[in-house]
């Protein structure tokens, strides 16, 4: 992947919709699932993901920055946490400690996220996450002078329960990558931004719930995730994944 120098500023990015949940399905059966498509998705393989190398450039230029953060944007139909995983995987081998969260684990209580409804793509595309949770719990203490102390989860959407998971401390000089969707419409302090882009078509395709699809595309109108993102992945064919580069 092409890369140039980068700044490791924190750049705000548009306000708009907020990131969508889980399919309501048991711990086991989602376990399940994750594993018959990590032994078929080519994004489970090492090559799916660009060399290593390519990240030189963000890592070397951000040393004075206390943690990175990345964040990975695509629909659930886009494996955005198979693509966290691996680049999770590739910054450790770097040296870096890595922690990965998702936006699926911040999720509103049912009875804030079914306020309208069910089914109602403005609602999911605006009220079904806790913004404020993953600002106070995740960014937050990753400031200049923060703590470390990163919350994995908070809201179980399957038992709809507080996951009183313990904290995790991100040493200085760590990363957190945060996937899920929605992203760049919060002014979330991402140093570095991925957008997988499905084409209509290939979305409407592989989306499992089709109400949610008018929400996706207010995202486009009013976001522009493919020209906000710092990187794109074309992911419409699963088996062959293709990376724009890094923007300069």
């Amino acid at each position: 992947m092409a890369s140039g120098s980068r700044s490791c500023r924190a750049r705000p990015r548009r306000t708009g919709g907020t990131p969508p949940p889980r399919p309501a399905a048991g711990r086991a059966a989602r376990g399940a699932a994750r594993a018959r498509r990590a032994s078929s998705s080519p994004w489970s393989r090492r090559e799916a993901l660009p060399d290593a190398g390519s990240w030189g450039p963000l890592l070397r230029g951000c040393r004075t920055v206390a943690w990175l953060k990345v964040g990975i944007d695509g629909p659930p139909a886009a494996p955005g946490g198979e693509l966290a995983g691996l680049l999770a995987e590739a910054l450790r081998s770097r040296g870096r400690a890595v922690h990965v969260v998702g936006t699926g684990g911040f999720l509103r209580p049912a009875s804030l996220r079914y306020e309208y409804g069910k089914q109602d793509p403005d609602a999911y595309y605006g009220g079904w996450t806790d913004t404020g949770a993953l600002w106070r719990e995740v960014f937050g203490p990753l400031d200049p002078g923060g703590t470390g102390r990163v919350l994995p989860d908070l809201w179980d959407p399957v038992t709809d329960r507080a996951t009183r998971s313990p904290y995790v401390t991100l040493p200085p000089r760590g990363v957190l990558v945060l996937h899920g969707p929605f992203l760049l419409g919060h002014w979330f302090p991402f140093d570095l931004t991925v957008h997988l882009r499905l084409s209509p078509a290939a979305l409407a395709r592989r989306t499992e719930e089709p109400w949610t699809l008018p929400a996706f595309a207010r995202y486009e109108a009013e976001v522009g995730p493919e020209e906000t993102a710092d990187a794109v992945v074309r992911a419409d064919d699963p088996r062959h994944p293709a990376w724009t580069g890094l923007r300069p």
